[in-house]
């Protein structure tokens, strides 16, 4: 009886020892893995994709105007952040042909921000754009 005892008494011994001499990372490469990783996520956090700046300058331009944004119709980097025009519904009528639409010039910043926008264009919905002088 005393060996069964003595035989938990050393396994458990023995496991602990084992868990105090098992490798660990040692503190140094923990914290430059976590600092690396931390601005990978930092760099990652400032560069935005095409598609969430898009999405970020329609809702912006809605929230500030109150009009739904319909459409991007041109979409460029630019040194300071991004340019857009955005086409925007901005008086319905029956028929749909007859509703007022306008482009506006979205400027945001790198982070997506929405900087400015001024309207450009107003025209109806059904109308096509007319030709340019030489133009086809």
């Amino acid at each position: 009886m005393s060996n069964t005892k003595n035989t938990s008494e050393s396994q458990g011994s023995q496991q602990s020892s084992q868990k105090s001499q098992s490798p660990q990372e040692p503190t140094e490469a923990r914290s430059n893995s976590s600092n690396t990783s931390n601005a990978h996520n930092s760099t990652a956090d400032h560069r935005l994709s095409p598609m969430e700046v898009l999405r970020q300058a329609r809702a912006q331009l809605a929230e500030l105007t109150g009009m739904t944004a319909e459409s991007v119709s041109s979409f460029e980097q630019t040194e300071e952040g991004w340019s857009l025009e955005v086409e925007v519904l901005e008086l319905e009528r029956v028929p749909d042909t007859m509703s007022l639409m306008a482009s506006y010039e979205v400027e945001l910043d790198s982070q997506g921000e929405l900087t400015g926008y001024r309207r450009v264009r107003r025209y109806e919905r059904g109308r096509a754009e007319a030709r340019r002088p030489g133009g086809r």
